[in-house]
């Protein structure tokens, strides 16, 4: 009865209430944290749903009459018709209709996914066996994020999505997600903020985010990769500027990269 109720509230109470992770008997989507999450959620809401629910009510109520009207009792003698040219046509241009209402908005908001506006931010992403590893191209900064065992979870660090090192952004700033592989398929994925991009070996996939709230937000790897795939999770931190500054100035000296850092090693010795 306790689940029941879960899933009632998840079906029909707005999901603000929600937290920026996947909850338990969840059926809706996670709290819309970017305009593209947004628009996301609108189109399925006010769109999809709606035609779905008349559709299935529609073929609902054709197989009740069908069953009623053409039953063996009702009719000892069965019509031979074969064709009804009327409904031939009907069924045919109405689905065309109702495909064409939904690829207007549809391919508006994939358009607008598709093309990147001038970035902040830009970060790397890459997918290994089974881990992501980041660079922040611009600052020298790279770094491995493994996902954090259950015994090592901190009280506030959800299961299977907390990880050591978290991919900081600074709010309502554009961040451009340069996305690959090192092995085999993967795909980086933040439900929040509307992302998923397929990470393949030798290619560099695009997407982009601009975070409207301060606060963590957890993806997952969502290309089946192997053994390990439940296992490379995605944390995002979003922060203010100033902590982002702040991060930025530990973050270049802990994250350096290795032939950087020798760089200036060899540099200093001179």
């Amino acid at each position: 009865m306790k689940k029941i109720f879960y899933i009632f509230l998840g079906t029909f109470i707005s999901q603000n209430a929600f937290a920026n992770q996947p909850v338990d008997w969840q059926l809706g989507f996670q709290k819309a944290a970017s305009e593209s999450m947004r628009e996301i959620v609108a189109f399925h809401d006010k769109l999809l749903l709606p035609i779905i629910i008349a559709i299935s009510v529609f073929v609902l109520f054709l197989m009740l009459y069908a069953c009623v009207r053409f039953r063996a009792s009702a009719n000892p003698n069965p019509s031979k018709r074969t064709h009804n040219v009327t409904v031939e046509v009907l069924w045919t241009l109405i689905p065309c209709l109702i495909l064409i209402v939904m690829a207007v908005p549809s391919f508006k908001i994939l358009y607008k996914q598709d093309t990147i506006p001038k970035a902040d931010l830009t970060i790397k992403a890459i997918g290994y066996q089974w881990y992501w590893g980041y660079e922040y191209p611009d600052e020298n900064i790279i770094f491995d994020s493994y996902m954090i065992e259950e015994k090592d979870l901190k009280a506030d660090q959800p299961r299977l999505l907390a990880v050591d090192n978290e991919v900081v952004v600074p709010v309502d700033k554009v961040v451009k997600v340069l996305i690959t592989a090192n092995d085999v398929l993967h795909a980086w994925a933040l439900p929040s903020f509307g992302v998923k991009r397929d990470a393949v070996p030798g290619r560099i996939n695009e997407t982009w985010f601009k975070a409207e709230k301060v606060g963590t937000y957890y993806g997952q790897c969502s290309e089946l990769c192997g053994i390990k795939h439940a296992f490379m999770p995605i944390t995002v931190r979003v922060v203010s500027d100033e902590e982002y500054e702040e991060w930025l100035s530990e973050a270049r000296v802990k994250f350096a990269k290795e032939e950087i850092e020798n760089d200036k090693l060899k540099l200093a010795s001179k």
